[in-house]
């Protein structure tokens, strides 16, 4: 299987049938809505989508346009859940609550389905595109009150806890790689994890989170860290411990408990195994020895031989040239 199946494209339908076709899609595969659209007959839009075990994840391109969530919408249906956005391209603004988020790439915002709402999207040229994780209010063990606070709220998913998130949410919609049915089961746990620490972080309740999500969260973090030190020759057990504040016996247990039985050491091995092999099939990289695609001295280049001595070379018996 793989990460996202493709649900629909507008391109794969007359122009006339597009926006309805668009409101039926968005409708079962995420809530009802009301649609304003301009330019009808230039509309495009796609739309992937995933279910992970109770967080479904939606990849979506869109031309401009504005979306509602009325009352009579949500007495009609209401699946109580949390929507997760994280904008990759275009210009959008969020409403809820009287509160007003202008959001662009590389921004984040949660929103209700239980709250009305209004969206606009300003695609400019071309197409906005952005990914949705919607999850059971249920299933974030944190008040809601203070979650209800951060709705149609900016934040940012360039650094932090936010940046782990929308890492994670983007290599999802690019990721071609193969999945084992079971997978979507563990990734919609770190998911739900990752989710939960992001909304906990930014309305300070990290001491309502559970423990093992706390754990989760740092063990995701030290991950991270390690794959942007692939190339320091002095990354160790040690000074991943060290660079987090713990101890190495917390570092392994950690591991022990959320890397399936591999250790630190063998994850960083294979982290740069993979990376190696990865430039290795890079054909910028062509024209690079081999032993210099390692990172930054990652593995040991190639032995070198000591140069012959004079006295070697004096002793070594003349050879002729027969015919």
């Amino acid at each position: 299987m793989s990460v996202l199946e493709n649900v629909f494209d507008s391109q794969d339908l007359p122009v006339a049938d597009r926006v309805e076709a668009w409101r039926d899609i968005t409708a079962r595969a995420l809530i009802p809505n009301e649609f304003s659209i301009d330019r009808a007959a230039e509309f495009r839009a796609s739309l992937q989508a995933m279910d992970l075990g109770g967080a479904q994840v939606t990849a979506l391109t869109y031309a401009s346009m504005a979306s509602r969530r009325t009352p009579q919408l949500i007495r009609q249906s209401d699946p109580e859940m949390y929507a997760v956005g994280l904008i990759l391209r275009g210009e959008q603004v969020i409403l809820q609550d009287r509160c007003e988020a202008p959001l662009g790439a590389g921004d984040l915002v949660v929103y209700s389905t239980s709250h009305p709402y209004q969206a606009v999207v300003e695609a400019s040229q071309g197409t906005a595109a952005s990914v949705v994780v919607q999850i059971p209010r249920a299933m974030v063990p944190l008040s809601s009150n203070r979650v209800d606070r951060m709705l149609a709220a900016r934040m940012s998913g360039r650094e932090g806890v936010g940046g782990l998130l929308a890492g994670f949410l983007t290599h999802l919609t690019t990721d071609t790689s193969p999945y084992r049915p079971a997978d979507g089961q563990r990734l919609g746990s770190v998911l739900i994890d990752l989710i939960t620490a992001w909304l906990a972080h930014h309305g300070d309740a990290s001491d309502q989170t559970p423990a093992e999500t706390r754990q989760h969260m740092q063990f995701l973090e030290i991950q991270d860290f390690i794959r942007r030190h692939l190339g320091d020759v002095e990354l160790s057990p040690a000074t991943v411990a060290a660079a987090h504040h713990i101890s190495l016996r917390t570092l392994h247990r950690l591991f022990d408990n959320h890397a399936h039985g591999a250790t630190i050491a063998f994850y960083i091995r294979r982290q740069r195994l993979t990376r190696a092999r990865r430039d290795l099939a890079d054909p910028r990289l062509s024209t690079r020895p081999v032993h210099a695609i390692a990172p930054a001295g990652a593995f040991p280049g190639p032995p070198t031989l000591p140069a012959p001595s004079a006295r070697s070379t004096a002793s070594r018996p003349a050879t002729t040239a027969t015919r």
